[in-house]
């Protein structure tokens, strides 16, 4: 029997249990940035204020430049490249052995 008194519990874990937990770490990281995602791209999208003011003008050739969507794009994007590399870790550690 192993005698696991005064090892950290990270370290005292079974490998297994280890690399569960890290997978679902992995896990919920994913789904905080796709949440995180879906608040850029809705705030990123036209409110009805814009539609009605184009409508009431007659005319569909305004576009409304705004200096906030290329960051909205620019934060997107790397939130999108950082769940590419979280998926990587994720399928990296489940072709370790075990599945997680």
């Amino acid at each position: 029997m192993l005698n696991y008194a005064g090892i950290p519990p990270l370290a005292a874990m079974a490998e297994t249990d280890s690399r569960q937990l890290i997978a679902a770490e992995l896990r919920s990281l994913i789904a905080r940035i796709e949440i995180s995602m879906r608040l850029i791209d809705a705030a990123m999208q036209p409110d009805d204020d814009g539609a009605i003011l184009r409508s009431s003008l007659g005319s569909t050739e305004i576009v409304v430049l705004d200096d906030v969507t290329p960051r909205y794009a620019t934060a997107s994007a790397a939130l999108n490249a950082c769940r590419a590399e979280l998926d990587r870790a994720l399928q990296t550690l489940s072709e370790s052995g075990n599945p997680v």
